[in-house]
Order: C-alpha cells, then structure tokens, then sequence
C-alpha cells in the first residue's frame, strides 16, 4: 500500500499535481465569476432604487428568484438549460448538427447570477447609507449625474460595501465546489477521483479542506489590504 507521502507527492505515483490543477480550476472559476457577479450586481440595485416601477419590479424579480433557488439547481439549470436552447437553435441550421456547453462558463455564468443578487443587496443597502447630500453637492457644482455617481458616490459606496463583499467573495470561494457536479475538474472533483482511485477518502478529502481554508486565509489577507488602503485613501480626502 502506498503511503501518504507517495500519494501526496509530484509525477506519475502522487496525486499532487492533479489537486494543483484543481486549485488553479477553483482560483480561475472564482477570480473570473466575481467581475461578473459585481457588475450585474451593481446595476441591478441601480434598478431597485430607481424611480421607473418597473426597474424596480425587474431587480426584485431578479434578485427573488436566484436568492430563492439553491446554488446547485441553479447551476443544473444553467447548465443543461443552455445546452437544451442552443442546441434548439442550431438545428433551425443544421439539424444534425450537435454542441456542447462549456462547463467552466456555465459555472461561472451560475455562481455569477447568484453571487450578483446577494451583492446587489449589499450594494443597494450601501446606496442608502450615502446621504442624499452628496448628490446634491455634486449637482450643486455643475457635475452631471454620471459624473457625481462616479466622482463622489462611488468612492463612498465602495467603502461601505466592501465588508459585505468580502464576505459574498468568500462564500463565492467555496460555492465553486459545485461545479464538480458538471465536470469541471475543481478541487472537489480531483480529490474525489484520487478518492476512489487509491481508497484513501479521508486523506484527499483532508487536504482538499485544508486548500479551501488556506485559500480563505489568504483572501482574508487580502482583503484586509484592500480595507486598509480605502480607509488610507479616504482619510487623505
């Protein structure tokens, strides 16, 4: 029986590299999903505080529905959802013709739909921590509204949001564990398959807890940087 040492090592007899794909799968899924996330996030409490009803009916309709849906089901969905439509659509053309979804977007398409409906609560809570003054200073000055929501507003809701952002980051860390539930080849899916290949469940398992809390660990790191460096900034204005 191989020991723990041979398992956990580099090249054909260790599963090391394998898990260190993994990693690299996760870290790219979870870096490539947060833009995503933020930017429908942010227009979406735009939405919600506009005052066209229904904007405001729209954002609540979003953000129900994939607050309301589990993280999973909503994956499946996206998934098979897109696969089933395009495949529809390319048989209009050529009815022989097949395709598949890629499972990396489709996750990232997923955790970016769910992860914008939790931020833009955090961010439409940031909008009303901002007092209406602010804009009015900026109008006051001659800045159009663009101007004033970039110029004034925004540096004041990046400060006030970023806690529950950071917060949606690291739940967004450990939601791409699902996506090894498409085939994506993330920490999860390497460690199960070195699982059942070598019967050692417990120590793949093990270690693939300990990279998610290392990976944790570090982006509590980095965010506090990133607080540090908008309360430097803020105190310098």
């Amino acid at each position: 029986m191989q020991s723990a040492w041979t398992l956990l090592s580099w090249g054909p007899q260790g599963w090391l590299d394998d898990i260190g794909y993994g990693v690299f799968v996760t870290a790219s899924l979870a870096v490539a999903t947060l833009p995503v996330g933020l930017a429908i996030g942010f227009f979406v409490a735009l939405a919600k505080q506009s005052p066209e009803p229904s904007l405001r009916i729209a954002g609540n309709i979003y953000t129900t529905i994939f607050r309301g849906l589990p993280e999973l089901l909503t994956l499946f969905l996206v998934f098979y959802g897109a696969q089933i439509g395009l495949q529809k659509l390319i048989h209009l053309v050529d009815p022989e013709a097949t395709v598949e979804v890629n499972s990396f977007v489709s996750g990232m398409v997923a955790l970016g739909v769910v992860f914008s409906s939790y931020a833009s609560e955090v961010f439409l809570s940031a909008f009303k921590a901002v007092p209406l003054g602010q804009y009015e200073g900026g109008y006051s000055i001659g800045l159009s509204k663009g101007q004033t929501m970039r110029l004034v507003v925004l540096p004041q809701l990046i400060r006030i949001a970023l806690p529950g952002l950071a917060n949606l980051w690291l739940i967004l860390l450990k939601d791409t564990a699902l996506v090894s539930a498409i085939g994506l080849s993330d920490i999860l899916r390497q460690a199960g398959v070195a699982a059942r290949v070598t019967k050692h469940a417990f120590l793949f398992f093990s270690v693939a807890a300990l990279i998610y809390l290392v990976l944790a660990i570090i982006s509590s790191i980095g965010i506090h940087a990133i607080e540090r460096s908008v309360s430097r900034q803020e105190n310098a204005r």
